[in-house]
């Protein structure tokens, strides 16, 4: 029972690294259909962890759990367990908005809020009952220039938000995200739906973030899986089929559907 206790109080240090998020033999169904099958995970802190696999393999489905975007769907069944630092986050008396401020998370298009720039970045601190004026806009600043655009929106921050190109509007979002001060960052496909430029600066951006944020992202471009990440997931039809670090997925597989993946063989 100590050991119990321990484990659901405490995160765990595994090869002098802090565990924050982990999964153990985590199964999720829609309905009968087995979606996510028996995955064993773990993300360390100050890390980017990439998952990636063909289309439908379950890694978007894997990405929503840590902040349970699935409790928005019907008829979903999860077994087994999801811990953040060490606690059930599934637990029942969990305070799902509470879990949120630690886990944000970024989508594949970007969608600012129709308000202007400034109340984009303020939204989620008014919202959990924040007033101070001179808070609100330090931490305004704070989060514009981890997310890379204060130099870029410091003259307009009365604008629209829908004046800003699509790669700007992204990091918007990002610091949207990061002005609640989370401990991880969800990230779905986040380059996906923009241009080389802008994607080379959300790759140069998440690589600035790991020094704060523990970074999970999805994406489709193994080439982006390998520029930005340390570790890296292959989901296959919902299995964890590897996980280990990223030199080694991209070197070395273990696993020979990773290796067919990784060379093009499929997918």
């Amino acid at each position: 029972m100590k050991e119990d206790k321990k484990h659901k109080n405490e995160s765990s240090i595994e090869n002098g690294q802090h565990i924050i998020i982990e999964t153990d033999n985590l199964n999720l169904f829609y309905g009968d259909f087995h979606a996510l099958k028996g995955i064993d995970f773990k993300a360390y802190k100050n890390s980017v962890t990439a998952l990636i696999g063909p289309s439908g393999c379950g890694k978007s489905t894997f990405l929503r759990l840590f902040n349970r975007m699935n409790d928005l769907i019907d008829n979903v069944t999860i077994t087994g367990k999801v811990l953040l630092n060490g606690n059930e986050i599934y637990d029942r008396n969990l305070d799902v908005d509470e879990l949120r401020k630690k886990i944000g998370m970024v989508f594949q298009k970007p969608n600012p809020f129709p308000k202007s720039i400034f109340e984009n970045v303020a939204y989620g601190l008014r919202v959990n009952g924040i007033s101070d004026r001179s808070f609100i806009e330090e931490k305004v600043r704070t989060s514009l220039v981890q997310a890379a655009l204060w130099n870029e929106v410091k003259d307009h921050l009365k604008k629209s938000a829908f004046e800003l190109s699509g790669g700007q509007q992204q990091r918007l979002c990002i610091a949207r995200t990061l002005a609640i001060s989370p401990e991880v960052v969800l990230m779905d496909e986040p380059a996906s739906a923009l241009d080389p430029i802008s994607t080379s600066k959300i790759e140069e951006l998440i690589h600035e973030l790991k020094k704060d944020y523990t970074i999970i992202i999805v994406t489709h471009n193994m080439q982006q899986a390998g520029r930005v990440s340390d570790y890296t997931s292959f989901f296959y039809i919902g299995e964890l089929v590897e996980h280990d670090t990223t030199k080694q997925i991209f070197t070395n597989p273990k696993d020979i559907k990773t290796q067919n993946y990784i060379t093009g063989r499929f997918g």
